[in-house]
């Protein structure tokens, strides 16, 4: 949670050493937000425009029901839905998503997304790598954290990485730092007040066991106004006595530009009003809000107001950050697919091309990457209870932006959309694309390990050379 009080009168004449701490020490996974900060300095290679905006399709889209429609295959494979024609000759997509089919041209279609770990979290997509991968060193580190490291700078006012996820990627926590340890972990603003997604009661069990720090909470200190910490100059006016006693006892270094870059962070209008999407005019709202649903939505599933996650994602990367990751919930359709679907597709479809055509207005689409898939795809045969089940062989996935090439359609499955029979794509390829629109070879990059050791980015997979 971000909770930032600016009070009318200031209770303090002055402030104290304790509210100073209180400001300079706010958690970040764990660790102080300078600590963040200075590490990210480090690494000396400065910031860029260049952005991700991640959608994790929480819980594995339908390959068949979304971008892999095989209409002529017996009806407990097909099932439900309709092919419509795309604004792409000669390609059609599911009939719950006719805003992408009219606005195709400008994304690109991955049907033949392999190298699945069969995960039920987020992992994958926010890394490309398995969950076990140099586990004993702390496992990999998320996209989001490298670029955290990489990129970071003590002119920033913003975190580098924002995870909006929800559910099960964030219970599982998905964006998680690894190796990198946690000086490098995202920001995790709590967003249950903003969008509703209630956990299956097994999840609830898995989240308490995490504890309470599992989720970022910054805060200043409500005896702190942000009038009287508005400048980095005013607030060092305010530590003049404790600088002195601290550069008697040789503590100089907790007071330098990180600590004040910190409070800029929290303080920071820019930041902060990023974080209220309701400063958008109306009619920005509108566009992305999905329109209201008539089916019955299932326990887990999003609202309509789902969509507004990506407005959110969007004023993020306005405000300086370099990724941003979200969930869209909750497509673990063992039962009720095709209700489901019905209910999932129409925010996806909205809010998607919303944000595309936002960005494409804005002037920010050749800088900013869009790429939305999940942790695997679902099996081809209906099951009895109306679901399909998990399908690590095949996935879909949908990418926008970044100077990538739009309108391409990359891979092809059997007649039952079960196996890739044409062009596998790896998480890692997607990986090294994501990398590739950054600036960044992660085949030749690397970031040290806990013993100091280089590790490249990724240690397999290739750019796209349809998309780049």
């Amino acid at each position: 949670m971000l909770t930032i009080y600016d009070r009318a009168v200031c209770h303090c004449d002055g402030v104290t050493r304790r509210q100073f701490l209180t400001v300079g020490s706010a958690g970040l996974g764990g660790l102080c937000l300078p600590d963040l900060l200075q590490a990210e300095a480090a690494s000396g290679v400065g910031s860029s425009n260049k952005a991700i905006i991640n959608i994790h399709l929480d819980g594995g889209p339908p390959q068949l029901d979304t971008i892999d429609m095989k209409p002529h295959a017996p009806r407990e494979i097909r099932g439900e839905f309709l092919p419509i024609q795309t604004s792409l000759p000669g390609f059609n997509i599911c009939e719950l998503f006719p805003k992408l089919a009219a606005t195709a041209d400008r994304f690109s279609f991955i049907r033949s997304l392999v190298g699945s770990t069969g995960q039920h979290d987020a992992f994958q997509c926010q890394s490309g790598f398995s969950h076990t991968d140099l586990r004993s060193l702390g496992g990999r580190p998320a996209m989001g954290c490298v670029m955290s490291k990489l990129a970071g700078s003590r002119d920033d006012t913003a975190p580098g990485f924002v995870d909006l996820m929800q559910g099960r990627p964030l219970v599982r926590n998905s964006g998680r730092p690894g190796f990198l340890g946690p000086s490098y972990g995202p920001f995790r603003p709590e967003l249950s007040d903003l969008f509703s997604r209630p956990l299956e009661p097994a999840m609830e069990g898995e989240l308490a066991r995490l504890g309470s720090n599992h989720t970022t909470s910054l805060t200043l200190n409500p005896d702190l106004s942000l009038k009287r910490i508005k400048s980095r100059r005013q607030l060092l006016a305010g530590l003049d006595g404790i600088k002195r006693q601290m550069d008697a006892a040789g503590m100089m270094d907790a007071v330098d530009g990180f600590t004040q870059q910190a409070v800029s962070i929290l303080t920071s209008g820019r930041f902060a009003t990023a974080l209220d999407f309701n400063l958008e005019p109306a009619d920005v709202l509108a566009r992305y809000r999905a329109p209201a649903d008539t089916v019955e939505r299932f326990s887990t599933s999003e609202s309509p107001e789902g969509s507004l996650k990506l407005l959110l994602a969007r004023r993020l990367i306005e405000a300086g950050v370099r990724v941003v990751s979200l969930t869209l919930s909750d497509f673990d359709t063992h039962s009720k697919n095709f209700p489901r679907m019905r209910q999932m597709a129409p925010i996806v479809d909205h809010g998607l091309t919303a944000l595309v055509e936002d960005l494409d207005e804005r002037g920010m689409l050749d800088d900013v990457t869009v790429i939305a898939w999940g942790e695997f795809g679902r099996s081809p045969r209906v099951n009895k209870d109306g679901g399909r089940d998990h399908w690590p062989q095949v996935g879909p996935a949908i990418i926008a932006g970044g100077g990538c090439r739009s309108g391409q359609v990359i891979g092809s499955t059997d007649r039952q959309a079960a196996v890739p029979v044409k062009r596998p794509v790896h998480y890692k390829d997607i990986f090294a694309t994501l990398y590739h629109n950054l600036g960044i070879d992660a085949s030749k990059t690397t970031i040290d390990d806990l013993r100091g050791r280089p590790q490249y980015l990724l240690d397999a997979g290739k750019p796209l050379p349809e998309l780049v």
